[in-house]
């Protein structure tokens, strides 16, 4: 049985939060690794460590600290997450319609769907949510000089410093990443449960999505990462009046990294990063199908 609209808006966004709580504080911690070659000199980058960064939060902010952020995160991950999710259907939906790509035209065909449809999904996604991915970044930068209040009045402020164009700042290296990373993390996911599925029909659901998602997690950081930390330099530039650091764009900034941190730079907070995606993403998946199980359960006693 299909599942309906609102259930399936509802099933994705709802696994998008839980997932995102639950990795708060790594996500957190990935965010601050990825911004320090802005105002740092490399003696101090080179100092820095997850426990010693985690220490630092809980002594200068308190343990909440780790979740600064979340609510916005929360705003940004109920749509995000609901749109990807029905988006990637409807795509495949769509695709499989077109000649070569039918349903059953064999293993090179799915994946083609799969990774058309998810990276199709994630640019929808990501441009419809943008504004509040960059809010969410801002104040999850911040340490224990607060510029911005909250979400409302971060609005406010980028929109009264930079203008509205401001809240749209690093979009085009966002949609040059999450493209990819949607279309590796599906395609990788739905091919891994659909081979264990046929190799091992008698495991736990549960247990297979979990492990499918945590490898589609790892798959899609790797490939995507430097993209995700220009994005995310890209969008704090100007913040709370700081200088600009990159003048030159997308590919200016890829240059300005490498020359001044290395190629090693472009993978700065990569491992926080591994330490969220892999219980992150295989949470998201595990929680989006079982609420699409018990939802189809309500609709067909109904």
């Amino acid at each position: 049985m299909q599942l309906g609209t609102v259930p399936h808006l509802l099933a994705g966004g709802v696994a998008g939060a839980v997932s995102k709580t639950c990795t708060a504080p790594l996500a957190r911690l990935t965010i601050l690794f990825q911004v320090q070659g802005m105002h740092s000199d490399v003696a101090t980058m080179r100092n820095t460590s997850i426990w010693r960064e985690a220490s630092r939060i809980v002594y200068e902010e308190g343990f909440r600290a780790f979740w600064k952020g979340n609510l916005v995160t929360i705003a940004h991950r109920l749509p995000y997450s609901s749109i990807s999710f029905y988006a990637y259907e409807r795509y495949k939906n769509l695709l499989q319609m077109l000649p070569g790509l039918e349903k059953n035209g064999g293993f090179g065909a799915d994946v083609g769907v799969r990774l058309l449809g998810g990276g199709l999904s994630g640019i929808t996604a990501a441009s419809a949510t943008y504004p509040l991915d960059l809010v969410r970044t801002r104040l999850a930068a911040q340490t224990n000089t607060a510029y911005y209040r909250g979400i409302s009045h971060a609005l406010y402020a980028i929109c009264r410093d930079e203008g509205v164009r401001g809240l749209y700042k690093g979009l085009g290296a966002t949609l040059l990443g999450v493209g990819p990373s949607i279309a590796v993390s599906f395609s990788v996911y739905e091919t891994l449960r659909s081979h264990w599925q046929i190799e091992r029909p008698c495991d736990s659901p549960v247990l297979i999505s979990l492990a499918c998602g945590s490898l589609s997690g790892i798959a899609s950081s790797t490939f995507t990462f430097p993209l995700d930390l220009v994005r995310r330099r890209m969008q704090l530039e100007g913040a709370a009046g700081r200088a600009r650091v990159y003048q030159t764009g997308l590919f200016g900034t890829f240059g300005h990294i490498v020359r001044t941190e290395g190629f090693r730079g472009m993978y700065r907070g990569i491992l926080p990063e591994y330490c969220k995606v892999v219980p992150g993403v295989g949470i998201v998946f595990m929680t989006y199908e079982m609420l699409k199980a018990i939802l189809t359960g309500l609709e067909s006693d109904d």
